[in-house]
């Protein structure tokens, strides 16, 4: 080999050496910066696992800051399995404290996955059982529990929670406010995988904001109580009563039946109980709806309370359809029309109206419109334009049918009319607020439009008050109180028939009270009750029964409250030992004795109308049976009164003492 030879050798040599070498400094460098964050990403990928935490929920209140929902911290238990050591010793003694079965536990440990749940949310006692075993390969990370402490109550306007979240009600419509910000843990591995660091948090979560709800929970528990009652005792499909302070809009209390435990709603037979009727399924409303009719015509000038409309002796014929009273009436005003809810009447009105100007105030009232209040799966209800009506669409309109409506829808609209005239959008929240209960967002009362005067509100107003002191809606009274409403009795379309069916629909009640001056508007129905035929027989009754309860706890007087003389000293023509005896109130209509206790008036021979009169001021249940003049009651003439006490009066035909 000669010189040269070796000396091109040695330059091929090198220049493969360095061409070798700036390959592998341009390797380096692609990995190092260029590639750097992804792999990077990668390696901690390999040495560790990101476990998402939930955050607590925000708690739901009702408006006087009861909580309705709430979260408490929890523990939940997790396996990593290559850290187990013996899968069949740690199965035997695991399984029976947490309460599944041992296969199911023997298939987690010896997964090959490197982390698994094994049991969400364990009860502080069974954590404290796992966590006595002391074994590798488990382990704890903090998860909020929810909670509904009033377990029924309201639950179809609280609904519950999920794993994914908020699943009905304010828990799913407010979910971005309740839900918080999840945060992060950690759990590290070795080089071969294998978990050897304790799980740490790398992101705490942060808790979710609270909701104050309109809801009082006083309220809604009477309204339940007796919506229940009810219920059971008529056998009904379904009932509901929705109370409403028809001043702001706010939702007092929103009760349906049959109901659910959301701390258990998986329990339920069927799905269809966790939905909010009062806003997804609308119904005909019957003649309940007859009001709305009423509103527009007065407004309009097309008839006066005091004008006459011939009843046709209690039938109609109007497009080869023959429509029938449940009363044959001859002239009737219009006040009368309403008070002894006539469909002939109510007919004629409406033709009068005609279709343009109807359809344009059941518009303004809100119908065939969402109310907007903010709960999910809220309904429209079903309004046709004019345009799509038929012949006989206006005269069954007229009273209720071939319109259908929400509960939600219909409260609403009679708070307009019990205000003055204002349609205000029902609200179900107040207000949200933070962790340290300051206050991030008010929602406040917002009318919609003038629907009516307030001169013709007030008209309709007096007008309804008689419906219930001396027409169908009687037993809707309430003792001391001036009450406006309508009764309904809406029939359904047989589906095989497609002709409404003579067997009971929903059956309904609506009104306010006190009647000039209203601290609620209410709404119940039953649907399709078993031993009840009429809404005045079945719904009337537990609108007065709630409104009761709802007037006494608000502390609302009664209008007609009796006198109380102040008996301070002797006359003068008292005896001198009068003047050391003691100050005592002494009623003018016999409710006291001269001890100053409340005793039972003597009421027999009174009529109904006197003899609640009388007991208003004593503000007791009263229960009625019979009609005419009361024969007997209990407690007897002069026994001692106690609080909760029910008056029982049987009445009977005869003649006054």
């Amino acid at each position: 080999m000669t010189h040269g030879d070796l000396r091109a050798r040695v330059l091929i040599l090198a220049a493969v050496l360095a061409v070798a070498f700036a390959g592998l400094t341009g390797r380096l460098a692609w990995l190092q910066v260029v590639k750097r964050a992804e792999l990077a990403q990668l390696a901690e990928r390999q040495y560790s696992r990101t476990v998402v935490l939930h955050a607590q929920r925000g708690p739901i209140l009702d408006r006087q800051g009861t909580p309705l929902a709430t979260s408490t911290p929890t523990e939940s238990l997790f396996v990593q399995p290559r850290s187990v050591g013996d899968p069949v010793r740690v199965t035997a003694r695991l399984a029976p404290i947490i309460g599944l079965p041992p296969a199911e536990v023997h298939a987690v440990l010896t997964s090959s996955r490197s982390f698994v749940w094994l049991r969400r949310r364990l009860p502080p006692a069974v954590a404290a059982g796992v966590r006595a075993l002391r074994e590798p390969g488990l382990g704890f990370l903090p998860e909020p529990l929810r909670l509904y402490p009033n377990r029924e109550l309201a639950a179809h306007v609280v609904g519950f929670e999920g794993v994914e979240g908020g699943l009905e009600g304010i828990e799913r419509a407010f979910e971005g406010e309740l839900a918080g910000t999840p945060g992060k843990a950690i759990v590290g591995r070795d080089a071969l995988g294998r978990e050897v660091a304790a799980p740490h948090m790398l992101e705490p979560p942060q808790p979710g904001l609270g909701v104050m709800l309109t809801l009082d929970r006083a309220i809604q528990y009477m309204t339940e109580r007796e919506l229940d009652a009810a219920y059971r005792r008529t056998g009904a499909r379904s009932a509901m009563a929705v109370v409403l302070d028809p001043r702001t809009g706010e939702v007092l209390a929103l009760a349906i039946r049959p109901t659910f435990n959301p701390n258990t709603f998986l329990d339920v037979p069927s799905r269809d109980r966790w939905r909010d009727r009062a806003v997804t399924d609308p119904f005909e409303p019957g003649s309940t709806f007859k009001v709305i009719l009423a509103a527009a015509a007065l407004e309009e000038g097309v008839v006066r309370p005091e004008d006459r409309i011939y009843g046709e002796n209690g039938s109609v014929t109007i497009a080869k359809t023959t429509i029938h009273d449940w009363k044959k009436y001859g002239w009737l005003t219009f006040s009368e029309v309403l008070q002894n809810s006539s469909n002939v009447g109510s007919i004629k009105v409406g033709l009068a109206l005609g279709r343009e100007r109807y359809y344009r105030y059941m518009s303004a009232f809100g119908f065939g419109a969402a109310t907007g209040v903010g709960l999910p799966g809220e309904s429209r209800g079903l309004l046709r334009a004019p345009g799509r009506w038929s012949l006989l669409s206006l005269p069954t309109m007229s009273i209720g049918q071939e319109v259908s409506v929400t509960a939600l829808q219909m409260v609403a609209a009679f708070g307009a009319i019990a205000n003055g005239g204002t349609l205000m959008q029902p609200r179900i929240v107040r207000a949200t607020f933070d962790a340290a209960g300051q206050e991030v967002r008010r929602f406040e009362p917002r009318p919609v439009r003038q629907v009516i005067s307030p001169e013709t509100a007030r008209t309709l107003t007096r007008i309804l008050v008689r419906v219930v002191e001396s027409g169908t809606g009687h037993n809707a009274a309430i003792p001391g109180y001036e009450v406006a409403g309508k009764t309904g009795t809406a029939q359904k379309l047989d589906p095989a028939t497609r002709r409404y069916s003579r067997s009971p629909g929903v059956l309904s009640f609506v009104g306010w009270a006190p009647a000039d001056e209203p601290r609620f508007v209410m709404l119940v129905t039953l649907d399709e009750p078993k031993n009840e035929i009429w809404g005045s027989e079945a719904a009337a009754p537990i609108f007065s029964a709630i409104g009761r309860g709802i007037l006494r706890y608000l502390e609302v007087p009664p209008r007609d409250a009796l006198p109380v003389q102040i008996v301070t000293g002797p006359s003068p023509e008292a005896p001198a030992a009068a003047v050391t005896a003691p100050v005592r109130l002494v009623s003018t209509d016999g409710t006291v004795d001269t001890n100053g206790r409340r005793v039972m008036p003597d009421l027999t021979g009174r009529t109904l109308r006197s003899a609640l009169a009388a007991l208003a001021p004593l503000r007791l249940a009263v229960e009625i049976q019979g009609q005419g003049r009361v024969v007997r009651q209990a407690p007897r003439p002069g026994e001692p009164l106690r609080l909760g006490l029910t008056a029982r009066l049987t009445l009977a035909p005869g003649t006054a003492k």
